[in-house]
């Protein structure tokens, strides 16, 4: 057989119509779905079949299964679905789709057991309620089949149309040609060790630098690779949207458009945040509500095919004009094509967060899938964030007015149960290894009375009902894989708005570590390859990442020349929190020397708003006549953009900015725009009770004699190096980085730096980082 396809995919593609429904209804977990089948059951008398592998064929196309269950004494084949809530509250389009999946099965069985009819059930077992509802069609065996060939029909053209698309995008991978003249300086053993990578499996930490054009050096060899190893899916993720806009401008380069060939390259497809498509926000996602959601199953079909034989790029524009064409909405467009393009560009959170749709899919249709991770440096972070839960006291009284009576009640027993378990508190800021006893089961009550209102209510839910059931589901399903890679934490606060209560209690599921959350999804990967400029030291990332043991390292060497930046180290400043005070004299006198001797563009980088604030008055006390302008502690994006307006190729001036912000890094400064940064920081994370308890975490998982560079060392020097590299970008830039602190002169502090720049030494010689001691 040429074309083999699950029963489950086999029905989602052709048996779907009507409305898409995203009317909010309580789903239920995969550990839930496993034990509502197991109960199911044991509830069936002797003889009962379950998990029965099917399979049949039509023409060239195999389609294969399990049934849940066959009761042979009632010749009844069951469907089985978990759920919340009565059975009536499912819309008729999801319906209509499990009606196919058990039709198909019943098909199947009786062709292998000779059957002429059979019954057919649908199952929907309520897990809150442990309550079956039943639906039962009595069906002759012609008739389920003449079923199943209509779905095989349709699939199978689909089917031969994405054979033929796969058999041109392998060819046009082996024959695609480097988009350049030539591989810039380190590009070369970039692409080559991203090859060997993908056709070892292997998991690949690259540092790579600035200026020698890592989009391509990683998609190129990634594509190469493709029809070696059969690659289904090249996943390009990545933390911002300037990322992205790079990564699609790199695929136009290296599989242009053309009409006039014969063979067609890769489908490539962006994916587009939700709140950024959206035509209708203000409407619901069903079709009494939108009209992009009216009839969406049923136009999917001439859409989709206008979308996968269309020229070019399915990026958001293009999407959304083909959707906008056949009145369908562009964001579960881009969900649906999803399934049928061979790259794929997107946020971290399509594969990597709790509920990640490329990940789920690529799982359930058992892809192989390779991983390029841009600006890998981030998704630390981003993945802590992933995989973090916080509920307040202030969400729970805001819910209760909305709550019916019997609801009110569970929501008023969980907040006399919250007060109670954190009355006792004696500070601020406290953390647990274990949440207080009896809350968890509070909360399970209390999402169990909303999920059961909202499967009931005939009305939308109300938004702060429904934020309070997405944040309390979110906490129980984190809680349940709890572990030494998190804490709990409970801060106390003013209550705000005026309520009664003085306090407002914050409680705080905490990923620390995200390693063992992160685990599964790069095993899932055929290869990963995650790329950065500041990846060091790369086993730090290898540990809090949660990648193997044999991943492998490549550090770029740099483009660059030392005599391109002079880099100044201040060791006889210190800008440590007792000492800041003091410092802001001698940074100011140090800046404007610099200026004075070589007038152009600066950026200056400071720890924290009010170091830039008292840094930045006193220069323009000192020095009016040098033009200053300032980063603003909530900057929008217009602000963004008109300070980096400022910085022109005849332009002079300082730009002050806090280190780590968005000022500091996915910025692009190239020649007289930028000239040289000052970096009156080291830039480790403040010492707060939040950051010693990552660093106890950090100590519990991976040992005392790493903890504090875990936690506090390395993220901070990663941040410098970053921002330090705003300065120079291409081969032909010069520039100047004035390091402001006497603990770059330690010699861990240095070895950490880039190993292409050379280092003078400004108030302070190389022997003072012995008198001054190692210690950070």
């Amino acid at each position: 057989m040429n074309h083999v396809v699950a029963v489950r995919a086999l029905c989602e593609f052709g048996a779907r119509t009507g409305d898409l429904d995203l009317r909010f209804t309580p789903g239920t977990t995969a550990q839930e779905g496993i034990e509502g089948h197991a109960l199911i059951r044991t509830r069936r008398a002797a003889g009962y079949e379950s998990e029965i592998g099917l399979s049949g064929e039509f023409k060239t196309l195999r389609v294969r299964g399990r049934a849940d269950g066959y009761d042979p004494a009632e010749n009844r084949l069951e469907e089985i679905k978990t759920c919340r809530g009565r059975a009536e509250s499912i819309p008729d389009n999801q319906k209509a789709l499990h009606w196919a999946q058990a039709k198909t099965y019943a098909h199947l069985l009786c062709r292998q057991r000779g059957l002429d009819r059979i019954h057919v059930a649908l199952v929907y077992f309520d897990v809150d309620e442990g309550r079956e509802s039943m639906l039962v069609e009595d069906c002759a065996a012609p008739a389920l089949e003449l079923a199943f060939l209509a779905l095989c029909e349709r699939y199978l053209a689909w089917a031969e149309q994405e054979q033929r698309h796969r058999q041109s995008r392998d060819q046009a991978c082996q024959a695609m040609a480097f988009p350049h003249a030539g591989f810039r300086a380190g590009q070369r053993t970039l692409a080559e060790s991203v090859y060997k990578a993908s056709c070892q499996r292997r998991q690949l930490i690259a540092q790579a630098p600035t200026g020698i054009g890592k989009t391509v050096g990683t998609l190129f060899p990634m594509l190469k690779a493709a029809p070696r190893e059969q690659l289904d899916k090249i996943l390009f993720l990545t933390a911002k949207t300037s990322g992205r806009r790079l990564a699609l401008d790199a695929l136009a380069l290296l599989a242009p458009d053309d009409s006039a060939s014969n063979t067609i390259g890769p489908r490539v497809l962006e994916l587009t945040a939700r709140e950024k498509t959206c035509e209708y926000p203000d409407l619901q996602c069903h079709g009494e509500s939108c009209p992009l959601a009216r009839g969406f199953y049923d136009k999917l079909p001439h859409a989709r095919h206008d979308a996968v034989n269309a020229s070019g790029i399915l990026d958001q524009r293009r999407l959304r004009d083909i959707a906008l064409r056949h009145e369908l909405c562009p964001y579960w467009l881009g969900q649906e094509l999803a399934k049928w393009c061979d790259v794929i560009v997107g946020d971290y959170n399509y594969y990597f967060d709790t509920s990640a749709l490329l990940y789920s899919l690529g799982q359930e249709r058992q892809w192989r899938t390779a991983l390029l991770v841009d600006e890998a440096h981030n998704l630390l972070e981003r993945a802590r964030s992933m995989y973090s839960a916080e509920l307040c006291e202030a969400d729970i009284i805001a819910a209760r007015p909305a709550a019916p009576p019997a609801m009110r009640k569970r929501l008023d027993a969980l907040l006399r149960a919250w007060r109670k378990a954190f009355q006792d508190q004696p500070q601020a800021y406290c953390a647990y290894e274990e949440p207080p006893a009896g809350l968890l089961p509070m909360l399970q009550r209390a999402g169990v009375a909303m999920a059961e209102h909202f499967t009931q209510a005939a009305v939308a839910p109300h938004p702060d009902l429904q934020s309070l059931h997405f944040l309390v589901q979110h906490f129980l399903k984190l809680s349940e894989s709890f572990g030494p890679h998190s804490i709990y934490d409970l801060t106390l606060s003013p209550a705000q708005g005026g309520r009664n209560h003085s306090v407002d209690r914050r409680l705080c599921l905490r990923n620390m570590i995200p390693a063992p959350h992160l685990q599964e999804r790069f095993a899932a990967g055929h290869g990963c390859v995650l790329f950065s400029a500041t990846l060091t030291p790369w086993h730090f990332y290898r540990d809090t990442l949660g990648l193997p043991a044999d991943t492998a390292y490549v550090n770029v060497a740099a483009p660059f020349h030392a005599e391109q930046l002079d880099v100044r180290i201040a060791g006889h400043i210190s800008t440590r929190y007792a000492d800041r005070e003091r410092s802001a004299g001698p940074i100011v006198q140090l800046m404007a020397q610099q200026y004075r001797q070589r007038p152009g563009n600066y950026l200056s980088y400071f720890s924290s708003f009010d170091y830039l604030e008292r840094c930045a008055q006193a220069f323009m006390l000192s020095h009016p006549d040098i033009p200053v302008w300032t980063q603003s502690r909530r900057m929008s994006e217009t602000d963004r953009a008109d300070f980096l307006a400022r910085f022109t190729p005849e332009g002079t001036g300082i730009g002050f900015a806090v280190l780590g912000g968005a000022l500091s890094e996915g910025i692009d400064l190239p020649g007289t725009r930028l000239i040289g940064a000052f970096v009156s920081t080291l830039g480790l994370p403040q010492v707060n009770p939040v950051n010693e308890q990552r660093m106890r975490c950090m100590e519990q998982v991976f040992g005392k004699r790493v903890a504090y560079d875990y936690a506090y060392l390395y993220p901070g020097l990663q941040k410098v190096v970053q921002a330090a590299g705003r300065v120079i970008r291409s081969p032909t830039d010069q520039g100047v980085l004035h390091l402001i602190d006497d603990r770059y002169l330690q010699t861990r502090i240095r070895s950490l730096l880039p190993d292409w720049w050379q280092v003078d030494y400004d108030g302070a010689t190389k022997n003072q980082t012995h008198e001054r001691g190692d210690t950070v």
